[in-house]
């Protein structure tokens, strides 16, 4: 009888222990092939703890790369803060890294980035979290999408992001900058999922940076199509939704992204549909399957380095003022 191999678990540090580590935490507290080594955050009193134990803390990501080999590091800080804080991982560690989404704050960061490529593997080691790319209604609609290439080319994507943040006044731009900022990268790397992104065709700034309205051009099945990007903070509630149409065919596919649901309808007719057991919370659903999908050993494309810059390249266009 051989003795099983014993697989040592994913080291893990992790920058940043503000309210988004909070799903960070949850997911990876389910994971037995995950330990959490260290935790940082410059606040004295950011002490976490972690299935029952209190990992060490440091108030300084250098610190605690002096004293760690971490295989893996998440940061889960301000966009601002991303560049510097990927390179000095990549630069003191060897450890692969998860950078919250949106990747950097502007494009000359991603240049900074690029400019690294021929010191360390900035392309194999570093990942964003496009955690709306991994949410169950949205992996439903791609294997959807996957099953029935006679459905033709997707041609015509709508897709309508809402936020009360208009209720936070001057705090809501303060914390996510403008409607665009903050929904933009999600919707963009959702879209990854169905078609292959090309450009922002039009894009304009409403409401002071409430709202905002885009077109981005993208790629399906050879043939180009457009999707229409909306989003705003106006509003009483949190709804998004998103529609994909299939010309061709006539088949529609339509996502409630807010209560994780989903059909496919063509005429009169119910081609398929989706609905959420309504136990698991929202956040919690995008992360089990990112981190599932991360530490596989063949992350998907959606979170690696280049779709990272494409999304950027696009998101970072300055939307027109109104």
């Amino acid at each position: 009888m051989t003795n099983p191999v014993r697989v040592e678990p994913v080291r893990v540090g992790l920058v940043g222990v503000g309210i988004i580590a909070e799903t960070h935490l949850a997911v990876l507290a389910e994971r037995l092939d995950v330990q959490l080594e260290f935790t940082v955050d410059p606040r004295p009193a950011a002490h976490v703890e972690f299935r029952g134990r209190t990992p060490s803390h440091y108030r300084d990501l250098a610190l605690a790369l002096d004293d760690h080999q971490p295989d893996l590091v998440v940061l889960a800080t301000p966009t601002e803060t991303h560049a510097e804080l990927t390179e000095l991982t990549l630069l003191r560690s060897a450890a692969r890294v998860l950078v919250e989404k949106p990747l950097v704050h502007d494009r000359a960061a991603l240049a900074g980035l690029y400019d690294l490529d021929g010191k360390v593997d900035v392309c194999g080691r570093v990942f964003t979290a496009h955690h709306f790319a991994f949410s169950p209604e949205v992996d439903w609609a791609a294997e959807l999408l996957a099953d029935h290439p006679d459905w033709g080319p997707v041609t015509t994507i709508t897709s309508a992001f809402y936020d009360p943040y208009v209720l936070r006044g001057s705090e809501a731009f303060a914390s996510y900058v403008s409607s665009w900022t903050d929904s933009g990268v999600n919707q963009l790397s959702m879209l990854t999922r169905f078609v292959e992104l090309t450009g922002l065709t039009s894009a304009q700034q409403m409401d002071g940076g409430a709202s905002a309205w885009c077109t981005v051009g993208f790629r399906s099945q050879g043939e180009i199509g457009s999707a229409r990007l909306r989003s705003s903070w106006l509003t009483g509630s949190s709804s998004k939704e998103s529609s994909l149409v299939f010309g061709r065919s006539g088949v529609e596919v339509w996502i409630d992204h807010t209560a994780m649901t989903g059909f496919a309808a063509r005429d009169g007719e119910l081609l398929a549909s989706f609905g959420s057991d309504g136990r698991t919370a929202r956040k919690v659903a995008h992360y089990r399957p990112l981190y599932a999908n991360l530490l596989s050993g063949r992350p998907d494309p959606v979170l690696g380095f280049d779709a990272a810059a494409t999304i950027t390249a696009i998101h970072h266009t300055v939307p027109r003022e109104r």
